[in-house]
């Protein structure tokens, strides 16, 4: 039957090439097997029928039957709209058809039965239903139809063709006549048993076609679990190919870097949750295979002390580290916040940006190849051909999402030589060219939901720093309108009086988008009137600016000589000031909430209580509202995760890259959360007790996935 169903969509009786063409460019529906995975969007009880007179004012569908008694054409601004008098035994109403008049005249007949389903409006005392399903009542009578009618995903190039909810469901029905209603299983007797899941033949057809609403249950339930139960199992297997066979260089010892560290030079107590993450780091490095792992943690959560011990446990082994960041601004941070530390334990550390002098360049090479530089840090630019270590045993990526998937295989093949003893490493390159990859540390502080980092990132190993520092205090988050802007520059005043600094942030979408620099820049002007020379002093930078200039005002800021930076999304990321205190946020309806999110956490970094004000004016839609009313009452990075995978949905939180692990046909990961927990948990099961797959109740498991064809590169693992 599976391969019945890789039949081209164009055989299906009642489809024929136009339609299949249509299909196929409008819903991706190239097979059989692409069909039966059309889902229904939602479901219309069909089991009642209304008289004319029980019909309410309330925009609902309904059903009726009764016969057409009547045509006339009535005239209109462009063209006619043909309209039907409708009659059953207690009144009449309006059939409107604005489209298609000619093939409606022709194909329906005066004082013939008919069942109508759609929408009703009431217009000049009587009521109407524009473009209704319109089928023959014998017809209706004699159909594989079910109480629960399902309505199926749509576009309005298919609806102006005449491939109407009612087509789609008819060529489904052809679809399971052709089959026989019978499909492959694809789950295993044990798993079907323990879950008390319905058939795969019997999901399938109660989906399409439900006899009740217990059965549509159970269908969806089990659907859904399937689809995630698999994504679970190709993302678990990918991480058990990879610690089988990625070996990484096992860091055997915590030496004298790390210890004199933690016992000396450790700038505060670690909190719980830096303890648990470098647990479980140090339990990776000190395994054979390589560290392939997440580190989540909430804007000044402290990620990057446990970046740098984890870099010192690599350099007690004898191995070089990295620490690559996606904008100078940040790898300029990461260098002089590890500086002071590397000098008091005598380690040699690097900065490596775009803007790097080429006599520095040709050092910094030269150091790496011989080892005497120890960490480097830095941009894209470490990913450059000419920039060859030692010996690199640990790469650690910062906001990883800025970065594409071809840009992190490249830190990859800058390890070690593949050779059983470093010196011997010259006669390996010679010999066979392939390296040890380092072990990789990837650390974000965009809070990613749970939900959605299961699905994404299954396949990574993740550690979350959950606690804040102690002695951070946390920062006041108000909403303010338009009209209440005097206030808020009294408040500016009042803090540069105490010595603070203030950001005020401006939207930039697209950084060629006039209207926004017009923002920018009347904002600028707006702000120099009120804060006026010689008592205030104010920096500007944006996405334009040439990035000597922006580098100027910046630092202008942090040692500062100004008060107020006025600025784009390009501090988002990376701007450490302890002194600044007050963050504005102007049109903040036009961010998303973690953007929001992420330009709050600029500030709070000093010991002084810090604001954030969002700036918006009256007209806000339902999410923008959500959106402000959200950062408001929370600072929980998590929690407002969570409110915007509610509101902007996985794909967009994840980026197009991501996207396809989420191609899901009938499961949602916000709405069936506990499916997904339940699906990884039996997935897990599944490998634990057999890593291969190669039991006989594994066989139908292993078949389907074999089926799914992806991560092909990873069948020698189960195979």
């Amino acid at each position: 039957m599976s391969a019945k169903l890789q039949t081209p969509i164009d055989y299906l009786k009642g489809v024929g090439p136009n339609r299949a063409d249509l299909l196929r460019k409008e819903l991706g529906i190239h097979t059989y097997q692409d069909l039966i995975n059309l889902f229904p969007n939602r479901y219309i009880d069909r089991t009642r029928y209304y008289k004319i007179n029980q019909l309410q004012r309330n925009n609902a569908d309904v059903q009726v039957i009764g016969k057409i008694i009547a045509f006339k054409e009535v005239a209109q601004k462009r063209g006619k709209r043909l309209v039907g008098t409708f009659q059953d035994d207690t009144g009449t109403m309006e059939l409107v058809w604005f489209r298609g008049q000619k093939w409606i005249r022709d194909s329906l007949k005066l004082n013939k039965p008919y069942v109508i389903f759609g929408k009703t409006n009431w217009f000049s005392g009587k009521f109407n239903m524009p473009h209704p399903d319109i089928e023959e009542l014998e017809a209706h009578k004699q159909n594989l139809r079910s109480a629960m009618q399902p309505v199926y995903p749509s576009t309005e190039k298919l609806s102006n063709k005449g491939i109407t909810n009612r087509v789609i469901g008819k060529i489904m029905q052809q679809l399971f006549i052709e089959t026989g209603g019978r499909f492959v299983e694809t789950l295993s007797k044990n798993l079907l048993t323990k879950l008390k899941l319905i058939p795969k033949s019997e999901a399938l057809f109660n989906v399409h076609f439900p006899k009740s609403q217990e059965l549509l249950s159970r269908a969806q339930f089990r659907l859904k679990f399937e689809e995630l139960f698999y994504i679970q199992l190709q993302l678990i297997i990918k991480n058990l190919a990879h610690k089988t066979k990625i070996k990484g260089f096992p860091f055997e010892k915590v030496g004298t870097h790390f210890n004199t560290f933690f016992k000396a030079h450790l700038p505060f107590e670690l909190t719980g949750a830096q303890k648990r993450v470098l647990k479980e780091i140090r339990a990776d490095l000190g395994s054979n295979a390589q560290m392939n792992r997440l580190l989540q943690g909430d804007v000044g959560s402290g990620k990057t002390i446990v970046a740098l011990m984890s870099m010192l446990i690599a350099l007690d082994n004898g191995f070089q580290a990295c620490l690559m960041a996606p904008t100078e601004i940040l790898s300029v941070q990461h260098y002089n916040g590890l500086i002071e530390q590397c000098n008091k334990l005598n380690i040699r550390i690097g900065l490596l940006t775009g803007s790097t002098k080429t006599s520095e360049r040709k050092i910094i090479h030269e150091n790496l190849e011989n080892g005497d530089l120890q960490i480097l840090i830095g941009t894209h630019a470490l990913l450059e051909d000419k920039v060859k270590f030692k010996n690199l045993g640990l790469a650690i990526i910062d906001e990883q999402h800025r970065f594409g998937v071809a840009q992190r295989s490249k830190l990859w093949k800058k390890g070690p030589p593949q050779s059983s003893q470093r010196e011997d490493a010259k006669s390996v390159r010679q010999n066979n060219g392939t390296s040890t990859p380092p072990h990789i540390l990837v650390m974000t502080a965009t809070p990613i939901p749970r939900t959605l980092a299961m699905s994404v990132y299954g396949d990574l190993d993740i550690s979350i720093i959950d606690e804040l520092p102690p002695g951070r205090q946390s920062i006041k988050t108000v909403h303010r309108y338009d009209k209440n802007r005097l206030n808020v520059f009294k408040f500016i005043r009042d803090e540069i009086a105490k010595g603070r600094q203030i950001y005020i942030v401006y939207p930039l979408i697209q950084e060629n988008e006039k209207m926004d620099y017009k923002d920018l820049m009347d904002g600028y002007e707006s702000i120099s009137r009120d804060f006026p020379l010689p008592d205030y002093q104010i920096s500007i930078v944006h996405g334009k600016m040439k990035p000597a200039d922006k580098d100027y005002e910046m630092q202008r800021f942090i040692k500062g000589e100004t008060q107020i930076m006025v600025a784009t999304t390009v501090i988002e990321v990376g701007v450490n000031v302890p002194n600044a205190s007050v963050m504005i946020i102007e049109s903040a309806e036009r961010f998303g909430l973690s953007q929001l999110h992420q330009l709050r956490g600029r500030v709070g970094r000093g010991a002084e209580q810090s604001y954030c004000i969002l700036m918006t004016g009256h007209k806000l839609s339902n999410d923008s509202k959500t959106r402000l009313e959200t950062m408001v009452r929370t600072s929980d990075g998590f929690e407002i995760a969570e409110v915007d995978l509610r509101l902007r949905g996985p794909g967009d939180i994840m980026g197009t890259q991501q996207s396809g692990v989420l191609n899901l046909k009938i499961a949602d990961i916000i709405k069936d959360n506990d499916i997904l927990k339940l699906a990884r948990h039996h997935a897990k099961n599944v490998l634990k007790n057999d890593s291969t797959l190669a039991s006989i109740d594994n066989e139908v498991i292993l078949e389907t996935y074999k089926s799914l064809g992806k991560y092909k590169n990873i069948w020698n693992y189960i195979s």
